[in-house]
């Protein structure tokens, strides 16, 4: 039988996010792209038929264009034929959460939060330090992921997720007034902050995999590494720098989870524990969001293959911690 293509709706304007492309050759021998188009309600396959190497090798996976043509249905499975695409712009003024999970705050509201919390370090020594590692990453940090999957795989996740432990940190050292808070404090703020170097982080702010350096010192040890870098730069005290790049290089507790060494500061162990308590609950909501009140969400690996119950009483948005 013949396939067939069928056209399901006008042509007309979308953005995605170009998942995969490829170039391959028609049964005519003429060579069209092949791409998976992505946006935040679907994952849609795309043909660009009218393919010409001088105006259209830009288009690369990770990238988000805007694109005219029309959905149709070949062989009874939808897919999209376009007709023109171009590289989104900044006059495009567009949404990322039309396209990708994105934190609950706009990145530079996030970024003046992380600046009142650095603000109100006591220590002028590690204020400086942590102000001066931040702001040197403030462009990238603002859309910046926590991780590849698992918590906070989202646009600007990796400033959402530190938020949480600073106030999460904070709010311990009302409890316990004898920490030091700013040491607790700020190893919160530096822990994740060579994730950027560490993870590979396209335009849309989601990380597609890890750099070189990522798989061969991961940010552990690359955050310790520039911590040490500014600490000569700006003379910090070498106990100031020493305890900052433990808090750093053990807040994974265990060597199996990537900690060089275990935490043997108190700061280190409570910002260790904290961690692991936002990364869970971002881990367990996230999970069960999809779920229908009395079901069951999926096993989570990294959660020792648990699934969690979604209670009837639920509130609507349980899913979402709001800072």
């Amino acid at each position: 039988m013949a396939q067939m293509t069928t056209p399901m709706a006008p042509v007309s304007d979308h953005y995605y996010i170009v998942k995969s492309c490829a170039k391959k050759t028609s049964t005519k021998g003429d060579l069209y792209l092949d791409m998976i188009f992505q946006n935040a309600a679907e994952e849609l396959p795309a043909k660009l038929w009218d393919y010409k190497p001088e105006a259209h090798d830009w288009i690369n996976a990770g990238m988000i264009v805007k694109v005219r043509g029309n959905e149709e249905l070949w062989n009874d499975k939808k897919q999209f034929r376009i007709q023109r695409i171009r590289r989104v712009g900044p006059e495009d003024r567009l949404d990322l959460r039309q396209l990708v999970p994105c934190a609950p705050y706009e990145g530079e509201e996030m970024f003046t939060m992380l600046q009142d919390a650095i603000a109100a370090i006591g220590d002028e020594s590690m204020r400086a330090l942590v102000g001066l590692l931040v702001n040197r990453r403030h462009e990238r940090l603002i859309l910046a992921p926590a991780a590849v999957r698992l918590h906070h795989a989202m646009a600007g996740g990796l400033l959402y997720h530190t938020l949480s432990i600073v106030r999460l940190a904070q709010q311990v050292c009302t409890v316990y007034p004898f920490l030091r808070q700013d040491l607790l404090v700020s190893g919160a703020i530096l822990h994740d902050l060579a994730k950027i170097d560490e993870l590979i982080i396209e335009e849309t702010g989601l990380a597609s995999g890890y750099s070189v350096r990522g798989e061969l010192l991961g940010h552990l040890v690359m955050g310790a590494m520039e911590i040490e870098k500014v600490a000569d730069e700006l003379d910090t005290p070498a106990e100031t720098r020493m305890l900052l790049q433990h808090m750093l290089i053990s807040h994974h507790g265990l060597p199996e989870y990537g900690a060089a060494v275990r935490p043997m500061v108190l700061e280190a162990e409570l910002l260790s524990m904290l961690d692991n308590m936002d990364a869970t609950v971002n881990q367990i909501t996230a999970a069960t969001a999809t779920v229908e009140p009395g079901g069951f969400s999926a096993k989570l690996w990294a959660l020792d293959q648990r699934k969690f119950y979604r209670s009837p009483d639920a509130p609507a948005e349980d899913c979402v911690t709001r800072l």
